[in-house]
């Protein structure tokens, strides 16, 4: 390597020499590591002497003498369902901000993949969909990364912050594929992979702790702090106009109306529920979703009770904050599906071989089948541990998680207001009637005028396009709600795109939800056209996808016109059904083979013409 010109102000001869003779013998990637290791050293220094520059010094200097700031680029990424990737990612940006350095945060659906070789420093914030699914905004990015395509990545540094649900056989698995595949490509971990469960915020914060200690290491003791010292919490996401009701504090909606849609004789329960948002300054878009603070059965409370022989008053902690077992089994802890860290727990206070049997890595698939045919109260009642105290039982719980339900209406329609559509889950377990929390606490005590926690969670990825665009909705059962939003959306709008409807339930007589809505938003032009598909109708199941099938040739006519493709249901069975269908529709009509047909419906998700919301 020749040496560098003796620079001029900012250093003596001596210290240039000694900095030449150090970077001439640099082998490649030294001098990167060396660059952020004296950025680092130069920005502790300067806290400490309270020698940093002023915001109005914009190009960055004290004295004349360039502020040091690494060199290397950090990029985070982003990929989830929920907004907990995506304000955890916030945090993170803000965290290391504060050390002097400038990353880039980008929505993995947004990321352009090739830009993967380019990158020095990148650090990833994502979800886990259902049984070890990456996240449907980071699909793409998930595709190109574990395939052929993907390029050596020597040189950058990486690390993994996987969020997931430990209720899952394939735990955190989203997070875990990428960190391997990573590595794989020769990337080397600037930060090992932490694996969080839904009570993510202290494990979380330790992780962006450790990542900004490292990404700045002679910095991170001057401004960043784990969530133990007050500073730095994952849920804080560095946004400006925070709305005064959120995750954190949810806003007390009164229930309006609370209709059963389905019909008699219908195989389940469909109901419309209508929620007051007067007063909360709560404002969204159609798309999004309303997450609802539900409330433990108080039947399924005292039972609990009573098989622990323990009383609601008895005092314990839940999350620093003193309060009563009853309050803390009712409004705060999840008490009906139970956990591996519950059963782990379990196991160890009553040392019973089956649950003993049922714990370890190599055991998650008989674990997972056991975790599904019981609930908390199963494992207390067929495994009990006498004596046992509040705190103690409540150690193995975890937080009650809130539920979320796409919107089924417009702020521009019903202003004010937010309506849902929910199937009301009710089946038999061990001979006793069961139900969902959420939907059971609707269907039971959703009464007119009382109240449920509510706040709005935003799905930036189910968004309508311009008033003239065409659309096409494909939905099965309450995935149809969103619709309803989008077609009171448009009317408000006197939207001039065509729209279609493609909708799916078991019964015409029956379950046909919102069926007179349908009709009127037909019949003033708000919907185009609508074709249904009723699967207990006939001996012949037919589902949305055999609809696109069969009008396969409009289909492709509106895509080739531009229109956007909107999916919304069960994601198990309905999104792979109808992916299949639309690639079966392309290679018809443009005569085509499977790979050309995928790189059509991959150009349409990337230009965001294809959305999915799936649960």
């Amino acid at each position: 390597m020749a040496a560098f010109e003796f620079p001029g102000p900012g250093f003596t001869a001596e210290q240039w020499e000694r900095i030449n003779a150090l970077t001439i013998s640099l082998k490649p990637g030294q001098g990167l590591w060396i660059s952020g290791y004296l950025a680092g050293i130069d920005h502790g220094v300067r806290s400490l002497l309270g020698d940093i520059a002023s915001p109005s010094q914009s190009d960055h200097s004290v004295s004349g003498v360039p502020l040091a700031i690494s060199s290397r680029s950090l990029t985070i990424l982003f990929g989830g369902e929920t907004g907990n990737s995506s304000g955890l990612a916030r945090t993170l940006g803000e965290a290391v901000r504060r050390q002097g350095l400038e990353p880039i945060l980008v929505d993995m659906a947004d990321y352009k993949p090739r830009k993967l070789k380019d990158e020095q420093d990148i650090l990833i914030v994502t979800s886990t969909h259902g049984e070890g699914d990456p996240p449907l905004s980071g699909m793409g990015f998930f595709e190109f990364v574990e395939s052929r395509k993907a390029p050596r990545l020597e040189g950058v540094r990486y690390g993994v912050l996987a969020l997931g649900d430990s209720t899952y056989e394939r735990y955190c698995e989203a997070g875990k594929r990428l960190d391997r595949r990573l590595a794989e490509l020769g990337a080397v971990r600037l930060q090992d992979r932490v694996d969080c469960d839904v009570d993510y915020e202290d494990q979380a914060a330790g992780w962006i702790a450790a990542a900004v200690a490292k990404l700045a290491p002679a910095a991170s003791g001057s401004g960043l702090q784990t969530k133990a010292a007050g500073t730095v919490s994952p849920s804080s996401a560095a946004v400006t106009d925070t709305p005064a009701f959120d995750k954190r504090k949810p806003f007390p909606a009164a229930i309006i109306d609370n209709l059963v849609l389905t019909g008699r004789g219908s195989s389940k329960e469909t109901r419309h529920i209508e929620l007051s948002l007067a007063d909360s300054g709560l404002a969204f878009e159609p798309g999004d979703a309303l997450g609802v603070m539900p409330r433990n059965d108080p039947a399924l409370v005292e039972m609990l009770l009573s098989r622990l022989s323990l009383g609601g008053d008895a005092s314990l902690s839940v999350k620093g904050l003193t309060t009563s077992l009853g309050v803390a089994l009712t409004e705060q802890l999840e008490i009906t599906a139970a956990t591996p860290r519950f059963l782990d727990q379990w196991a160890e206070l009553t040392g019973a071989s089956k649950l003993q049997e049922l714990r370890g890595e190599q055991q998650f698939q008989a674990r997972a089948a056991f975790l599904r045919g019981h609930h908390v109260i199963d494992i207390v009642r067929d495994f009990p541990v006498p004596g046992i105290d509040a705190q103690t039982f409540a150690a193995g719980l975890r937080p009650l998680q809130p539920r979320l339900y796409s919107i089924a209406s417009s702020p521009s329609a019903v202003p004010d207001e937010a309506h849902l559509t929910v199937a009301t889950v009710r089946y038999d377990l061990h001979g006793q009637p069961r139900a969902g929390v959420a939907s059971g606490h609707f269907a039971g005590r959703g009464q007119p005028d009382t109240t449920i926690p509510v706040y709005i969670q935003a799905n930036p990825h189910f968004r309508l396009p311009d008033a003239d665009t065409p659309i096409i909705m494909i939905a099965a059962g309450t995935g149809v709600a969103p619709y309803r939003a989008f077609l009171q959306e448009r009317e408000a709008q006197g939207a001039t795109g065509k729209s279609w409807l493609v909708f799916g339930e078991r019964n015409f007589s029956s379950d046909f939800l919102y069926q007179t809505e349908w009709q009127s938003f037909l019949k003033d032009g708000a919907l185009s056209r609508m074709n249904v598909a009723f699967s207990r109708d006939s001996d012949t199941k037919t589902y949305v996808q055999h609809r696109l099938t069969e009008h396969a040739r409009d289909v492709y006519a509106w895509l080739e016109e531009g229109a956007h493709v909107y999916v919304c249901g069960d994601g198990t069975h309905l999104a792979p059904d109808v992916h299949a269908a639309l690639a079966g529709v392309v290679q018809q009509q443009r005569a085509c083979g499977k790979a050309e047909a995928a790189d059509y419906l991959g150009s349409l998700q990337r230009d965001h013409r294809y959305q999915i919301d799936v649960y």
